[in-house]
């Protein structure tokens, strides 16, 4: 009789072929992206970003100090996970880190590379300075909202509302 595989089953089985020694883990190598390192970009899984990656885009972004793009790499050197952050200043507050968004590709999810991820980015924010790190994210994105949780962030208890103003057609 042959049995169905299941979500996990797979990502197990998958785990087992890529010689991960912890099934509970697929094997990936966390690592901050610094300006020779554009080339990394050329290989990113499904669901990672948004949009396609666009080379001058990830040139001019890879290039400025102020960004940072901390990325996760598969065995198979595929960006598989990112998360990418600015650190500020301002007139009158010291360097604060803002965490834009955290990516996973969907085999990847659940095994703990979106904390990895984080991690990286904070320990980056306590090594420039940065007095404090913060992220926003939706309501209802209860994925995201655990992961932030788990690095040891806290709700803002102030109400929040955002807005946003085109300025130009993509």
């Amino acid at each position: 009789m042959m049995k169905r595989v299941t979500q996990r089953g797979r990502r197990w089985i998958q785990a087992i072929e890529c010689g991960a020694t912890h099934v509970s883990t697929l094997p990936v190598v966390v690592r901050l992206l610094g300006p020779t390192d554009v080339a990394v970009l050329e290989q990113v899984a499904d669901g990672v970003f948004d949009d396609p990656i666009d080379a001058t885009l990830a040139r001019e972004f890879i290039d400025d100090p102020r960004h940072h793009l901390v990325v996760a790499i598969s065995e198979d050197h595929v960006v598989v996970g990112m998360a990418s952050a600015v650190h500020y200043v301002h007139p009158d507050k010291p360097a604060q880190l803002f965490i834009n968004e955290v990516g996973v590709a969907e085999a990847y999810q659940g095994q703990g590379v979106g904390s990895r991820l984080m991690s990286e980015l904070l320990a980056l924010g306590r090594r420039l300075g940065c007095t404090e790190a913060w992220v926003t994210t939706e309501p209802d994105n209860k994925a995201a909202r655990r992961l932030y949780e788990k690095a040891g962030g806290q709700q803002d208890s102030s109400p929040f509302i955002m807005y946003t103003f085109p300025l130009r057609k993509v």
